[in-house]
């Protein structure tokens, strides 16, 4: 333990990190979240931001990359490029590992046969020997970078969209109260914030109100 607060110790304390993060992820995980963006906070916010055609988005726990690039099939599906938007989407987890993976974009076929529609497949991937890739095109629309939730993020603000899903069970209730108090401060006031299913801003923040179509629930950021 005493070389992992040694002054050099930073490789070695990134290399315990990989070792004990879990990295589960699949594409379109869970299935009611991703409903939810595509059939209500889409046309919701394609409404509310018709004025500046921008739309910010962050991804908290991309890991591999299956939800952000599920996010990106969504947002591509709705046509938003073709209709002159602009999203800035940055996806961050604090494995050096998994981003170099979720910027290739490349999947294995297993991975693609977790929860990828088919049609979806075969509009924005590329066969890459018996591998498949995410199309140039969608992969530059997506911001990766190394964050630890517990240190310095990034420059972000007016975050209309976070997903910050499946991480905070991790954390002790005083880390997730700094988490929650930290998005309250980059989010626009009527944000959404997505959560994993065993997850909630119950009695951890007041600045969050839960909203609940059919079987999904996300949090808005209270005006």
């Amino acid at each position: 333990m005493t070389r992992l607060h040694g002054s050099d110790a930073g490789p070695l304390r990134q290399r315990v990190l990989e070792a004990v993060t879990t990295h589960e992820t699949s594409f379109f995980r869970d299935v009611h979240p991703f409903d939810l963006f595509r059939t209500t906070l889409v046309p919701r916010l394609l409404d509310e931001r018709s004025g500046s055609k921008r739309i910010n988005i962050w991804c908290g726990a991309s890991s591999t990359g299956q939800e952000p690039y599920s996010i990106a099939f969504i947002l591509n599906e709705c046509g938003l490029q073709l209709g002159g938007w602009t999203v800035d989407f940055t996806a961050t987890d604090l494995s050096e590992e998994v981003l170099a993976r979720a910027r290739s974009g490349v999947f294995t076929q297993l991975e693609v046969n977790r929860g990828l529609p088919a049609p979806m497949l075969i509009k924005h991937f590329d066969k890459v020997g018996l591998d498949w890739q995410v199309k140039a095109e969608l992969r530059k629309t997506i911001n990766f970078r190394k964050v630890n939730l517990m240190d310095r993020w990034p420059a972000m603000s007016d975050l209309d969209v976070v997903f910050m899903r499946n991480v905070l069970i991790y954390f002790d209730v005083a880390a997730k109260k700094r988490v929650f108090d930290r998005l309250a401060r980059i989010m626009r006031p009527g944000g959404y914030l997505f959560l994993g299913s065993v997850e909630s801003t119950h009695s951890l923040s007041d600045q969050f109100q839960p909203i609940q179509v059919g079987k999904a629930v996300c949090y808005q950021r209270i005006s």
